[in-house]
């Protein structure tokens, strides 16, 4: 019988701390295993060309289940 995937991806809300996070991972049963900040760009056209520019980041936990 295969494993069931049990790997989940918990992103900082914009008005929440890690530590509130973290709290909500720990009551969903799951425990961190790393953490990565994640750029996020703005999208706009600048002479006809499409271009990016980064406007912030978001901090992603990916957890386990206990």
């Amino acid at each position: 019988m295969p494993k069931k995937n049990s790997k989940k991806r918990y992103e900082v809300g914009e008005k929440e701390t890690i530590g509130q996070c973290l709290d909500r991972m720990k009551k969903d049963g799951y425990v961190p295993v790393r953490r990565a900040e994640e750029p996020i760009f703005k999208e706009y056209v600048e002479d006809g060309e499409k271009k990016f520019e980064p406007v912030g980041r978001t901090i992603v936990f990916h957890a386990v289940k206990q």
